[in-house]
Formats: C-alpha cells, structure tokens, sequence
C-alpha cells in the first residue's frame, strides 16, 4: 500500500524553532516526527511512501539515505510552487504514478488510529456505497479549527464544515488528517493547479454521498504550536503513548549537579552544573550555562549562567542572555 504523506508547510506557528528545521522533522521522544510516523504506518501494509515537500526539502532527503525508512521505500516529490492540499496530494500521486488505493496523512500530527482498521471499513464502505474517500475523524474541545464532520449512522459524511463558526454545528468531531483514498480522486485534481482538499474536494464528494468517515478516541495531537509540540513529547514521558524513546540521548553532555525532570534531551545538547530542566525539550545545539533553570520551554539555542526561562522558545539564532528572566518569550522574535 502507497501513503502519501504531506509534510510541505512552513511551520509558523512553530517559528522560531521551524526557522532552520522543517516542523515534521522536529523530534519527539528524540527521534523525527516524520521517522516514528513512517515506522507506525509500516506496520499497518504501508510500503511506499510519497513524501508531498515544498519548503526545504533538503532534511528530509538527508534523513532517508538510498531512499529507504526501514522496509519502506521513500520518494520525494518537491512541488514546483505551494499548490495546497488537494494540489499537492495530486502532484504527490502523479509523481509516483500511484494507481489504487492509497492513504494521505497529514505529516504534522501524531495519531494512533489503527490504520489496518480504517482501510478495512473504507474497503466496505466503497463497496456497499461506492465511497471514494474515508476520513479518521477525532473527538476535540474547539472543533472551530479544524474541518467538522457530521455523518450518519452508516458512516456517509452529510457535512464538511471548515473551520466553522460557533454554532453553526453541534458536531466536535473533526478531520484527524488520516484519509484512505481511491485512486479517482487524483482525475478531480487539474494538474499543476493550487486547490484545497478541504474546501474544495470533500464538499463535492458529500453532495455525491461518496465522502465517508470512521470516528474513534484513540491520542490524538495536532503539533502544530509550541505547546502542543510540548505535549507532544512530554506525553511521552507520562506514559500516555506506546512509542519507544530516549529521554537523554547518548551525545548529550548533562553536568552531574544538574536536576533534569520530565524532559527530553538530544544528542548534541550541552547542560551546564547547577541546573534544572523541568518538563522541558532541549534540541540539538541548544547549550544551558550553569545555574540556568528551564520550565516548560523549548531550547535550539544558548541560555546563559543563572537565567530563568519559563513557557519560553528558543530557537537556533537565540541567546539568552545570562541572569535573565523570561516568561512566554520567543527569541528570536519572529519577523
């Protein structure tokens, strides 16, 4: 089975951090998002994979030397310029000559579905009703940004709504960015054209009764801000997910007065004497001088002696300066 899987956006929710690496190569539990997302579809049949890029595509190749992730053969396909998301799932699909079925994932979240189990309900689905697309959807708080659902006892969608206003549903089921698709859906898309799945394709398909959807609670985390990015790893560390991980990978070099809880450390990272690291990520490069004290942050950068960081994100350019003390700061400041 073919995924495709859309990791072209630029991140800026997550600025300063997406500055210098794309968001699905930011690392949860120490490993690439996009790695741990490649290695959970393998398990499910996946074994190809069209990565959809556009902004620096570079990493992405550079973490998937010969073309393999695994098992799973990986392809590249760089669009000429942004052509959104219907656009680049149809440029992504062409470039591999995909021909049957086939799954799109959206590369910045991090979801638990059981795809074997999606793909089997789309399968009766297409046969009984003819569907051509089955959405995961997933249960949230605010729906108000994301693209709701409301469907029918038999799973036949019957309104895509996205980003709605306040009550204009009662629905808080929402598209969890997981799709299994036949291959038809590609002859909608004119090639080379810049066109929204969400507010252009599943509008239609609901009319034709062929968009279908599947409901379930399994974790679910959208990570595209720094708090859920956060969480995201933090998740992790609670116990909350199944996912294998190193919470101080083996090049980090943590001084032994230092006081590291609920965090997460790469390799590349360089802790200080006398500090604490609480509920925090440090990613490589970042260096915390002695003294510092880092909560609930994210750090790319250089921390001085003595600062105190809370609720803050440091990117690769930042420097904090020492004896500092800073809450719900982003340095860089994004431009």
């Amino acid at each position: 089975m073919h995924a495709v899987i859309l990791v072209g956006g630029r991140g800026t929710r997550l600025r300063p951090l997406t500055d210098t690496v794309p968001k699905p190569m930011l690392p949860i539990g120490n490993q690439p998002m996009i790695q741990c997302l490649v290695e959970r579809i393998a398990r499910h049949g996946v074994t190809e994979v069209t990565l959809a890029l556009g902004f620096r595509p570079e990493p992405f190749a550079e973490a998937f030397p010969n073309g393999r992730c695994g098992d799973v053969t990986v392809h590249y396909a760089v669009e000429p310029r942004p052509l959104d998301t219907a656009g680049a799932i149809a440029f992504a699909a062409r470039f591999s000559a995909i021909t049957e079925r086939f799954v799109v994932i959206n590369g910045d979240v991090i979801c638990e579905v059981d795809l074997s189990d999606l793909v089997a309900t789309h399968d009766r689905s297409h046969q009984a009703f003819g569907a051509e697309v089955t959405l995961h959807l997933t249960p949230v708080e605010d729906p108000s940004a994301f693209g709701v659902v409301e469907m029918a006892d038999s799973g036949q969608v019957r309104r895509f709504l996205e980003k709605p206003p306040a009550g204009v549903t009662d629905s808080n089921v929402i598209s969890g960015g997981t799709y299994v698709c036949e291959p038809g859906l590609i002859d909608r898309i004119p090639v080379d054209t810049v066109m929204s799945v969400e507010r252009e394709i599943f509008p239609v398909l609901v009319d034709e009764g062929k968009l279908f959807a599947v409901a379930t609670d399994d974790y679910w985390l959208d990570t595209g801000r720094p708090d859920l990015y956060l969480q995201a790893n933090t998740d992790l560390l609670a116990g909350r997910r199944n996912q294998p991980y190193v919470a101080v990978a083996s090049g980090a070099m943590v001084a032994d007065s230092a006081t590291v809880a609920a965090s997460m450390i790469a390799s590349g990272v360089t802790v200080g004497d006398r500090t604490v690291i609480r509920d925090s990520v440090l990613l490589a490069g970042a260096h915390i001088g002695d003294g510092a004290v880092i909560e609930r942050s994210i750090v790319m950068g250089v921390v001085g002696e003595g600062a105190m960081l809370v609720d803050c994100v440091v990117g690769a350019e930042g420097r904090v300066a020492a004896h500092s003390d800073l809450v719900s700061v982003r340095c860089p400041e994004p431009q």
